[in-house]
């Protein structure tokens, strides 16, 4: 699908090649992904047909792009990780090559999707990575199907769709943009999908919802990232990771939303350095006054 998150997406990584900002100068990827024939599947899914594509073997680790994307938007992560793990990889409902409903999607019913094809894959308990609404997905994954799940990294994550959450240009750019979605569908406009925008800008507009409670039952751990000029707000971020109960914390330095295409070499090391150890939450105390709190 063609969107204007897409155009602004590309926009984003043509500016980066050309300014010497991407890890490794060009943009390295497999213009394959998302359209090859030799692995790519189809499953018939809650009243769509959900498209993916699983690469390599090894443990699975699930990858879910974010609004507007598709999978070849993750192709340096399709890339890197496939060489240790089966990899899944799938155009969420309403993007790529994946299909839509009339009744508007949401969260919930998107990881639903994701959970089905899990399920139809008979994968063991799964590593999530997220990226934007795909971090929201698996958020929402963990807190009502943790037996599907090992651990969860999610980049630029946000429980609210409001400016305690998101920065006011983003929150401004999204009613924006949503008014102009309606008036192109009034005017009958082909140019674009507009429906499959709409349900897209719906999702930015007025979700997510999840509490800090429903947050906090989250038992798998899970990887917190953003860039340090993130369109989510670095605060919120912040809460997200003090409510997990068993949480890392990654902010990328000079990096923004969009850290999984502008730098994919720290995103992944730093991804596969949580994916591949056992979880642990060692405090800076511990080493000063020891495990028993006692200063000596």
């Amino acid at each position: 699908m063609y969107s204007a998150l897409r155009t602004i997406s590309l926009a984003l990584l043509a500016l980066a090649a050309n300014t010497g900002l991407l890890a490794g100068g060009a943009i390295a990827s497999d213009p394959s992904y998302g359209s090859n024939t030799e692995v790519g599947n189809y499953l018939k899914v809650n009243g769509i047909n959900l498209y993916y594509e699983v690469y390599g073997e090894g443990e699975p680790l699930v990858l879910i792009h974010g609004s507007g994307q598709s999978i070849a938007d993750m192709a340096h992560q399709i890339g890197h990780f496939s060489t240790d793990y089966q990899v899944v990889v799938a155009d969420s409902r309403a993007h790529g090559r994946s299909g839509m409903t009339d009744e508007q999607m949401t969260y919930k019913i998107m990881a639903q999707d994701w959970v089905a094809l899990i399920n139809h894959l008979k994968l063991p308990p799964v590593r999530l990575v997220g990226w934007s609404d795909g971090g929201n997905i698996s958020l929402e994954i963990a807190r009502t199907h943790p037996s599907s799940v090992d651990r969860v990294a999610v980049m630029g994550a946000n429980l609210s769709p409001d400016r305690s959450a998101v920065h006011s240009w983003a929150v401004d750019w999204v009613l924006g943009f949503s008014q102009e979605i309606d008036a192109k569908i009034a005017a009958g406009d082909t140019e674009q999908n507009w429906q499959a925008l709409k349900q897209q800008f719906y999702l930015l507009r007025e979700l997510p919802d999840m509490s800090l409670e429903e947050l906090a039952s989250i038992e798998a751990p899970v990887l917190v990232m953003a860039g340090d000029q993130d369109i989510i707000r670095g605060e919120h971020t912040l809460l997200i990771y003090q409510t997990l109960p068993r949480a890392h914390l990654a902010i990328f330095p000079g990096e923004t939303h969009f850290t999984p295409a502008t730098d994919p070499a720290l995103f992944n090391a730093t991804v596969e350095r949580f994916m591949s150890r056992a979880y642990e939450r060692p405090e800076s105390k511990d080493f000063i006054l020891g495990d028993s709190g006692e200063n000596h």
